[in-house]
């Protein structure tokens, strides 16, 4: 007889296995641990979920996308696109690798040693797209005409997958403006080079 789950105790391991993994990492978690955590055997923990990556997907899924539609609606609130892409990077590349912990830094772990066929490229796929879209609704006509905005995102995000790893082993170097700022450079153009082209263009 197929045992009956209980939502209650899928969110206690989900909830056992957050603490533990933003606490000592993906690496340093065993599933025996996330089981007494929980509350409930290892046996019992293997019938709601087939792996530890399984767990920390079902957490790590939720939460990037959570956090990404909050940065979607913080850029609503800019209407300057310097300001906008700055800010956008700044989050991206500074502040979610930051968070609770450098929790962004699990998947980075879990990732790495799964094998290619464990790997599901979707919630990448999935994030890049979100950006690409915040990248359209924020830039000038003239550079989304220059730049290839999904290039941008998986370029932003194959960075914040280093920026991550940062974040968990040396706390004090995060993304500096420097860097944030040349990204900006690149996509936006230099404010006087954008000016003088389109005064160029005006008297053409």
């Amino acid at each position: 007889m197929a045992q009956v789950k209980k939502p209650a105790v899928r969110e206690a391991i989900l909830g056992a296995a957050h603490r533990l993994f933003r606490e000592q990492s993906y690496n340093g978690t065993t599933l025996s641990q996330i089981a007494t955590e929980a509350e409930i055997s290892t046996a019992n923990l293997y019938s709601y979920f087939p792996s530890k990556f399984d767990i920390l997907y079902s957490i790590y899924d939720p939460w990037l996308r959570e956090r990404l539609k909050r940065l979607e609606l913080e850029l609503a609130e800019i209407r300057h696109p310097r300001k906008s892409l700055r800010h956008l990077i700044a989050v991206i590349w500074r502040d979610i690798p930051a968070e609770e912990n450098a929790f962004a830094n699990n998947i980075i772990q879990a990732v790495s040693g799964a094998s290619r066929e464990g790997y599901d490229p979707s919630l990448l796929k999935t994030a890049e797209k979100s950006v690409a879209k915040m990248l359209r609704d924020m830039l000038p006509p003239d550079r989304l005409e220059a730049v290839d905005v999904k290039s941008i995102s998986h370029v932003i995000f194959m960075a914040f997958d280093g920026f991550a790893m940062g974040a968990h082993v040396n706390r004090g170097a995060a993304c500096s403006d420097k860097e944030i700022e040349l990204l900006c450079n690149l996509i936006l153009g230099n404010d006087r080079q954008r000016s003088q082209a389109r005064q160029a263009l005006w008297k053409g």
